[in-house]
């Protein structure tokens, strides 16, 4: 689990983030939603240890960050992994070189030990018998998923992914949704969503933390957004008109069953 208290953060004059607190638990899809500007990627930074917090703690399992010392940092960035927004794959790298990369970085395994690793993990993302094939003979959707499964193949206790969804297509977007959530749950990884795409929100939004200017204006699930109250939240949310059609269809659905 990983539990941020009253994290503030300001550049000169400008406040990007002010008493922020949430806790992001395991087996469980975290999602930090906001308006452009509103401090989630600041606040993601934060939580990774690329920005230090003016004021607040971080624990990683009940372990403060600002107290590790180097070797106990290392150790952290090691049980991260990291699905970033551009995939940053590298181009000369075939899938096999760009997912084994980070054994060969960080892992003392033989090469056949790395390689049983990597074949296992593309395995689990679809990705069979694409190992000799270079990034650019592959989908964005497959390049997703090769940006997955390097993100999973130290077998990482945490697991941030920086707008996974970004630049796909509908049907390739609940693909990775889908493969988010499912290996989430089978490996208990404590993940971390920062996402515009609103039907993430609806489908794999276990925790909801929303972001408005800089400050925390509203947390729950999937399930309690529907309901919310929240003026700011409703606009930015029921803006799609997916959502407004979700959040209708939902509450028909429960009046329904109010009634048998």
């Amino acid at each position: 689990m990983i539990e941020i208290q009253h994290i503030s953060k300001k550049f000169d004059d400008r406040v990007i983030l002010q008493d922020i607190s949430a806790q992001f638990k395991p087996g469980m899809c975290n999602l930090i939603i906001g308006a452009s500007g509103s401090g989630k990627t600041v606040l993601t930074k934060c939580i990774v240890d690329l920005i230090q917090a003016d004021e607040g703690q971080i624990n990683f399992d009940e372990v403060e960050l600002s107290k590790m010392n180097k070797e106990e940092r290392k150790e952290l960035r090691n049980s991260i992994g990291m699905l970033f927004q551009g995939n940053a794959l590298f181009d000369s790298m075939t899938v096999q070189e760009n997912v084994k990369f980070p054994l060969d970085m960080l892992s003392d395994l033989t090469e056949a030990e790395k390689l049983e690793k990597v074949n296992a993990i593309l395995e689990r993302v679809n990705l069979t018998g694409v190992n000799d094939k270079f990034p650019a003979e592959i989908s964005g959707g497959m390049k997703k998923r090769v940006g997955l499964a390097r993100a999973l193949v130290l077998s990482p206790k945490y697991l941030f992914c920086d707008e996974p969804n970004s630049g796909l297509d509908p049907q390739t977007s609940m693909v990775i949704d889908k493969l988010i959530h499912v290996l989430t749950i089978e490996f208990n990884i404590t993940t971390i969503v920062v996402t515009h795409d609103m039907n993430s929100v609806m489908e794999i939004g276990d925790y909801i933390l929303y972001l408005h200017q800089g400050r925390k204006e509203w947390e729950g699930s999937n399930k309690d957004i529907i309901y919310s109250q929240n003026l700011l939240l409703n606009n930015f949310i029921f803006a799609s008109d997916f959502l407004q059609d979700a959040k209708t269809q939902r509450m028909l659905e429960d009046k329904e069953n109010h009634k048998s």
